[in-house]
């Protein structure tokens, strides 16, 4: 069985630079943390993101409390905080928990500027 965490593995600040800024296509990145109600209410719609757009969009989660030096570089102040990164760049970033309708529509409306 395909769980949540195989749809959306997660990175560290060791991994980062590897598996999101030199990744061949976009990568979404959740910044996350245990005590935090709505990322747990995002994380069912990140995996159904990461299913549908697989092979497009890869989808990947970053405990912000584990993996400060990454979240910090990034000014991420809120949590949850998903930045979308395309050639090692952040193009796009959205704040809190949103449905899934309005995070493809920002998704694509940054993949398409």
């Amino acid at each position: 069985m395909i769980t949540d965490t195989d749809l959306v593995p997660a990175v560290t600040d060791e991994t980062f630079a590897r598996d999101v800024l030199a990744a061949p296509g976009p990568v979404l990145v959740d910044f996350w943390a245990q005590w935090c109600p709505p990322c747990h209410m995002i994380a069912p719609v990140l995996a159904a993101i990461a299913r549908e757009r697989a092979g497009t969009l890869a989808v990947r989660s970053m405990d912000y409390d584990a993996n400060p030096v990454t979240g910090a570089r990034y000014r991420v102040l809120s949590l949850p905080t998903l930045l979308l990164f395309v050639g090692g760049e952040p193009i796009g970033s959205v704040v809190g928990a949103q449905p899934k309708a309005r995070l493809l529509a920002r998704i694509d409306d940054a993949l398409t500027r």
